[in-house]
């Protein structure tokens, strides 16, 4: 080989010649942090919006109640949550329509009507709690009503969403993940035993008592939650539907290795992400609340309160600005995988990319939901026990789904020659199993 032809062979950016025999060149990219960012969307968003108000105070409670030894539950999600997820992208991308949309092509609607209308509720409860959670954060920082902060949050979500670009909406929402942060620099004030919390998330550690199953079905319940599958399974389709150069993978099949590639990257570094932050705190309650005798926290603001005479008001105020952060995330998605479900199984157009005058049924239940969330907190209701009712409905709710979900991604006439198969199939039906066993060991709870 002569030393041209060699370098010629050794430029990857070299393509092939052009007619006259003179080599066209493409120009390689370069590794950019931003330019990474953009390629993620529907898997990081979903991760990040689970670690909502209501996750954190449950993780909060998690730490201080049981110290370090809860880490390894994180450990233990973490390939459940990533194999239920990207099943959830799979459907939605090679269909080119959500979970509904896909339940009410093959499946009653009568069992669609059911699960959307437990969804709706649950979702209408969770904003509610984490309206809440967000007041109280914000009171806590500034001072002030707390009604006028629920109030003010629920209407910029639900403005934001009906009236913003969808590109720039995703791209706020991509940014709002970065305050989960916060969590992090709350750990570096906490004082921590790093060989304990080690130990707490590589030994399983199990005590046979209510208090400690309870808590570990409320983990499992808060990490696996049936929002999250109908968000990522929508927003794949709405994705696919907004780019000129996307069709559902049915049709073209050429392009499923880098779409599925693509939807596997995404899942697994937001699941990572939202698990590494949920341990986080589990391990700054750890070693503030539970450490100093605090076991008695319900929500994220009384973690956040608590912390102040343990680890500082720095710990305070990020852990505080965090919840308000990871709210105005989580709730367009409560909202929007609502909206998505009940549009998607009456078969209207949705899509937060189309206008409020082309989809005005699907922007009507996406508003009825978060103004349904603003009107619960003037209702006589304890927040802690809609939040418990919130987790008992999502539990329920997570195993039918996650079975339609399962059945869905092995049909034939539904996903054609992409049915999923092998490990992921597998991880699929054991974290549908998980999900059973926390809802059976709820309901025994429950009665005993």
């Amino acid at each position: 080989m002569t030393s041209d032809a060699r370098r010629e062979f050794d430029r990857p950016d070299l393509i092939d010649p052009a007619p006259d025999g003179t080599p066209k060149v493409q120009r390689l990219e370069t590794f950019r942090l931003r330019g990474f960012f953009k390629t993620l969307g529907p898997g990081l968003i979903t991760g990040a919006s689970d670690d909502d108000p209501s996750g954190i105070g449950t993780y909060s409670q998690a730490g201080a109640q049981l110290g370090y030894g809860i880490g390894w539950t994180m450990l233990l999600t973490f390939p459940l949550m990533v194999a239920i997820q990207e099943i959830s992208g799979r459907v939605g991308r090679v269909t080119g329509h959500g979970i509904a949309g896909n339940v009410c092509r093959h499946y009653s609607g009568g069992l669609l009507a059911v699960i959307v209308m437990l969804l709706f509720t649950a979702n209408t409860i969770n904003i509610a709690a984490d309206l809440a959670a967000m007041a109280d954060a914000t009171k806590l920082l500034i001072g002030g009503p707390a009604l006028f902060y629920v109030v003010a949050f629920g209407t910029i979500s639900v403005l934001a969403q009906i009236f913003f670009d969808y590109k720039r909406y995703v791209s706020v929402l991509k940014w709002l993940t970065l305050c989960l942060f916060a969590y992090v620099g709350a750990l570096a004030a906490a004082k921590v035993d790093w060989g304990q919390a080690a130990a707490g998330v590589l030994i399983p550690h199990l005590a046979w008592s209510s208090t400690y199953l309870t808590t570990i079905v409320a983990i499992l319940g808060t990490t696996i939650s049936p929002y999250l599958f109908f968000w990522q399974a929508s927003q794949e389709a709405e994705e696919e539907r907004i780019d000129p150069h996307k069709k559902p993978l049915i049709k073209t099949p050429q392009d499923a290795p880098q779409e599925f590639q693509r939807i596997r990257a995404d899942t697994i570094i937001g699941m990572a992400f939202s698990n590494l932050i949920a341990l986080a705190i589990i391990i700054t309650a750890a070693a503030t609340l539970h450490a100093s005798g605090k076991t008695d926290i319900e929500t994220s603001a009384q973690a956040a309160e608590a912390l102040r005479p343990i680890a500082g008001p720095f710990a305070e105020w990020i852990f505080a600005l965090g919840i308000v952060g990871t709210g105005l995330l989580a709730i367009p998605v409560l909202a929007g995988s609502a909206a998505y479900a009940v549009g998607e199984g009456r078969r209207w157009p949705v899509g937060l990319a189309r206008k409020p005058k082309q989809a005005v049924a699907f922007y009507s239940v996406l508003a009825l939901s978060a103004v349904l969330g603003i009107a619960l907190n003037f209702a006589p209701i304890n927040p802690i026990s809609a939040l418990y009712w919130s987790a008992v409905i999502n539990g329920v709710l997570a195993v039918p789904v996650m079975v339609l979900l399962m059945l869905i991604a092995r049909r034939r006439d539904a996903m054609h020659r992409f049915v999923v198969r092998g490990p992921l199939h597998w991880l699929g039906w054991l974290s549908t199993a998980a999900m059973g066993v926390s809802v059976v060991a709820m309901a025994v709870g429950y009665l005993l």
